[in-house]
């Protein structure tokens, strides 16, 4: 009797603490970084970029609009990304509460190396980002691909499906395009599409609740162009769907 008392009280407390382990912390926004890599992307491009998205997280702009939110915490999945096959996860999912976390992880950004140089295909971007989702240790209501490149889709299968799917999953892509000034020699379409970078983006790769796209008008003003778009997608900004929803950054 004795002993089946015991073993009753102890099933009772695992099963107690079973939700509680299962139970993923929450966040108020999961935010997948996508970076393009792609060869048009040389190295001091790929250094500007790199040193942009590393600081972006520590701006006290962006830690004030963490600390906006209910949980006044948002987990984030860096990915660099380039042709079908070439998208790597560069930091895992990292919960980002203040100034020491988002220090930490623009640390290890740095130091990590480049990933790939390849051509560039964002549907494949856009399903990998999607899949680090279902791995992702924290819960959140909203969940954002932000895209960032400086070409059109020229690898792998259309983006607008990519998009649409995973848009019916419940996402929402943003996109932050770097303008070219000069074409690229063996492919010009590529970074200057005809009505503009900004525009394909509008078209083939943004969507879900509150999308947007924003404009660098260069590597220079990538930085600035970061900061800005990561306060309005952790501050869940509802910008129209139109040309208005178009920013750019000198």
């Amino acid at each position: 009797m004795v002993r089946s008392l015991r073993l009753a009280v102890v099933l009772i407390a695992l099963l107690a603490a079973a939700p509680m382990a299962r139970a993923a912390e929450a966040v108020d926004l999961l935010l997948v970084l996508a970076a393009d890599v792609s060869r048009s992307v040389d190295a001091p491009k790929y250094q500007l970029q790199r040193e942009g998205y590393a600081q972006a997280l520590s701006d006290p702009r962006v830690l004030n609009a963490i600390r906006s939110g209910l949980n006044r915490r948002i987990a984030v999945c860096f990915v660099e990304w380039s042709g079908v096959g070439s998208q790597q996860v560069v930091i895992d999912w990292t919960l980002i509460d203040g100034p020491k976390a988002a220090r930490e992880f623009g640390d290890k950004l740095m130091e990590s190396r480049r990933s790939f140089a390849d051509r560039t295909s964002i549907s494949a971007a856009i399903e990998f980002s999607v899949a680090q989702f279902a791995r992702a240790p924290y819960e959140a209501k909203r969940r954002t691909i932000d895209v960032s490149g400086d070409g059109t889709n020229n690898s792998g299968r259309a983006v607008t499906d990519a998009r649409d799917e995973a848009v019916a999953l419940g996402m929402t892509i943003n996109g932050l395009v770097i303008l070219s000034d000069r074409p690229l020699p063996w492919n010009p379409e590529h970074t200057n599409p005809p009505g503009g970078l900004a525009n394909y983006y509008r078209n083939n790769v943004m969507g879900g609740p509150g999308s947007f796209v924003m404009e660098a008008k260069d590597f220079n003003s990538f930085g600035q162009a970061i900061i800005a778009k990561l306060i309005a997608e952790i501050a869940d900004a509802r910008m129209p769907r139109n040309g208005d929803a178009k920013r750019s950054l000198e």
